[in-house]
């Protein structure tokens, strides 16, 4: 991703500035931009919210930890990973499994990453895609697939190239651009070989969503010009200019990708994280209110808002990489124009938590994180977090890990309901029994009978009462649970000292009426 390549290699930052919820649909609603303390309104603990971390496989920045480890020390450290995480009541990962023209799993149209074993095109002992996969279900995380669609080799000088590599096989496919080789977006075999990747990984995987960062075009560098303008005089009779003909090509894409996924399975998400500027209101009356370099509609010739009314994505992902007090991005002006469209789809917020890592003196102590967290919270349509990354967490920069535990993230959280995708919950569990002892409460259910195949629970979520308190299943804290099994041993609790009741959800987060146990 922009930031996130950047970061891996260390480099100077390419967007320099010039001059230095509402499940269906999001409808703006005001933020204070100050950058005091934020009047905390919103639910402290709501009840439904994404919280997903992105791993990045590109140059081993999360994981694996190196190339070439043995097939148990990369299971370890991705079971270690997931552990932390899911200590962190994180409830989605978005895992990069095609960095540069590679896959994570056996592909018959991309060599092996040489992220993996060293060299690209080497295979492991196991499938690392089915193995996460696996692993996450067990913890109820959900598994975004995520891809890089266009870069092909990330440098050409150090990256290793196998023989079955595509770019030594159809050369005319592509275009060198700053040291790396990216698929030419123009060309009508390089969008069907992205399908064919994109129809291979929802085919025989059981994903929960197919994730786009945010390269396409390269982002721009002074002095190079891509080289595509012979592909593009095949085609310039039906667009006014090479800029409209670049749009298109990557509009194409992104609908016939979200066409292919509904097709294979519906219920599958479809997703993409673009650079926080769509334009700037210097350009465009409609755009935000920053002053951005490079943006996403001008230079990586990504239109996100026409995919977002078009309703091609199920939900964006905007890397809001500054601080509140940032002079050309302010994170509160770009939340607002994010939040002031009317979109069918999720909008999920990417949060700079490497940032932790910089300078205090940017602007980005752990307070800076909580404090857009909140601000998030108070934006109907933001339906959560995401963050880049994952080691970030594992590190615990500056207590991060601890500060959430204790506040914004100390109760699990249910992922929001899609519901133009399918809203008719599971039927509620039935059998309830509850059996008290000195070592604790067992309980144990059964799926409802005449539960059809097509909406069988995906998990459960038990909650926890005091005998004399009232149930509510609308807040988080009573949440004591999300169980894969039809059972639940609460080892924490005394004999006849609380009350429970248990629910179904399905893969889309739907969930059924409660049942309550009785003793």
């Amino acid at each position: 991703m922009s930031v996130k390549m950047i970061f891996a290699f260390g480099i100077v930052l390419i967007l320099f500035f010039a001059g230095a919820k509402n499940q269906d649909h999001c409808l703006a609603s005001k933020v204070n931009s100050d950058v005091t303390e934020i009047p905390f309104v919103a639910p402290l603990h709501p009840k439904r919210e994404l919280r997903a971390a992105w791993i990045t496989t590109f140059t081993n920045l999360d994981w694996p930890s190196k190339k070439a480890l043995p097939e148990l020390e990369q299971k370890a450290e991705f079971i270690r990973l997931l552990d932390e995480l899911q200590m962190n009541n994180i409830n989605c990962v978005v895992v990069q499994i095609r960095a540069s023209g590679d896959a994570f799993y056996p592909s018959k149209f991309a060599p092996w990453s040489e992220y993996l074993m060293g060299k690209q095109g080497l295979a492991p002992n196991y499938d690392p895609l089915a193995f996460m996969i696996a692993q996450c279900h067990q913890r109820n995380i959900e598994f975004h697939a995520w891809l890089n669609p266009y870069r092909a080799v990330s440098s050409i000088q150090f990256s290793s190239v196998s023989e079955n590599n595509l770019y030594k096989r159809h050369p005319d496919w592509f275009f060198k651009y700053g040291g790396t080789v990216y698929f030419n977006p123009g060309i009508k075999q390089v969008r069907q070989h992205i399908l064919n990747i994109v129809g291979e990984i929802v085919n025989n995987y059981d994903v929960d969503a197919i994730h786009f960062d945010d390269y396409f075009y390269p982002y721009s560098i002074e002095g190079e010009k891509i080289a595509d303008g012979d592909s593009y005089q095949k085609h310039a009779e039906q667009f006014p200019s090479i800029h409209d003909w670049r749009r298109n090509n990557i509009n194409e894409l992104i609908r016939e990708t979200a066409a292919l996924i509904k097709f294979a399975k519906p219920y599958v998400k479809f997703g993409v994280s673009p650079l926080a500027f769509w334009r700037n209101s210097n350009q465009d009356a409609a755009g935000s209110q920053t002053e951005s370099a490079q943006t996403s509609y001008d230079n990586l010739y990504c239109d996100t808002r026409k995919w977002l009314q078009k309703g091609w994505i199920d939900y964006v992902v905007p890397q809001l990489y500054w601080s509140r007090k940032s002079t050309f991005a302010s994170y509160s002006n770009l939340l607002s124009w994010w939040t002031s469209h009317e979109y069918k789809g999720h909008i999920y917020i990417g949060q700079a938590l490497f940032r932790l890592e910089e300078d205090a003196k940017q602007h980005f102590e752990v307070t800076e994180v909580l404090e857009q967290i909140k601000l998030n919270r108070l934006e109907e349509c933001v339906n959560g977090n995401v963050f880049f990354r994952s080691k970030t967490f594992r590190n615990n920069i500056q207590s991060i890990q601890d500060s959430l535990q204790s506040s914004l993230y100390k109760y699990p959280s249910l992922i929001p309901a899609m519901k133009w995708i399918d809203s008719i919950p599971p039927l509620a569990p039935d059998h309830l029994q509850l059996k008290s002892s000195i070592e604790g409460v067992l309980l144990q259910w059964k799926t409802a009978a005449n539960s059809n195949e097509d909406n069988l629970p995906f998990y459960y979520v038990v909650y926890r009462f005091l005998k004399n308190e009232t149930p509510n299943i609308n807040s988080a804290k009573n949440i004591v649970a999300l169980v894969k099994n039809n059972m639940y041993f609460d080892k924490s609790a005394n004999q006849n000292q609380y009350k429970y009741l248990v629910t179904a959800v399905d893969r889309l987060h739907n969930e059924s009426a409660a049942e309550a146990f009785i003793e």
